[in-house]
């Protein structure tokens, strides 16, 4: 088998689309032949950085994105649902803390990311499914129980995502993104013979097999290989 491609994911919890993304991608780790790294980055920052403005910030698009999400929802079968008051949610609190926190989480683990995985899908949930905070030491410490971590381990972890060393992770990886080209997010990054190449969103992912030799099967790769 040839060596495994390496698909970078930069991904914020504040970003629905980051989701729908990340679970696809998720899923298909152990179908195309990928190494995939999770890199968990501040989506204000590469908003600010490249120029950009949040689709919630331009009316039109955000009328669009409200009928959009619950499609992509039914399509990739995970549970979207806007927050109650979505200004409040997303750009009111934001997601800072709990980017920290997965970065801490991703700094503490080793041997993979299984746990970074876990809180992340956990963090998704609450904001974008159950329509609660993220911002709160009490929501981060129940996202992440629920993702099976301990109580000391969640103890360990708000510390460390307070310190400078964690700050200074999550910059320097949201600056990764921008020196790819980020304007937004998910953004996924294929290292292949000609170098890295970006794809922006959560509908380029035939683009993305094309450019590293794969097939795409679909949303739930599991179910399509099953009907073959």
């Amino acid at each position: 088998m040839s060596s495994k491609k390496v698909v970078e994911l930069f991904y914020d919890v504040v970003s629905p689309y980051s989701w729908l993304g990340f679970e696809v991608l998720c899923r298909y780790r152990n179908v195309w032949n990928i190494e995939l790294k999770l890199r968990p980055a501040f989506l204000g920052g590469v908003m600010q950085g490249s120029g950009n403005k949040p689709p919630g910030l331009v009316p039109n698009k955000f009328q669009y994105m409200t009928k959009d999400l619950p499609l992509l929802s039914q399509y990739f079968e995970i549970p979207l649902k806007f927050p109650s008051d979505p200004f409040e949610a997303i750009f009111k609190k934001g997601s800072l803390s709990a980017m920290r926190f997965l970065t801490a989480v991703q700094e503490r683990e080793k041997g993979g990311d299984k746990q970074l995985e876990q809180v992340s899908r956990e963090l998704w949930r609450r904001i974008w499914s159950e329509d609660k905070d993220i911002t709160e030491p009490s929501s981060l410490s129940e996202a992440a129980k629920k993702a099976g971590l301990s109580d000391s381990d969640v103890k360990e972890l708000l510390q460390l995502s307070s310190s400078k060393e964690i700050k200074n992770k999550l910059k320097s990886t949201t600056q990764d993104a921008l020196d790819f080209g980020a304007f937004g997010f998910p953004l996924c990054v294929c290292h292949v013979d000609g170098g890295p190449q970006m794809f922006f969103g959560s509908d380029r992912f035939e683009l993305m097999a094309n450019c590293i030799g794969e097939k795409w099967l679909g949303p739930q790769p599991e179910k399509s290989a099953a009907k073959l």
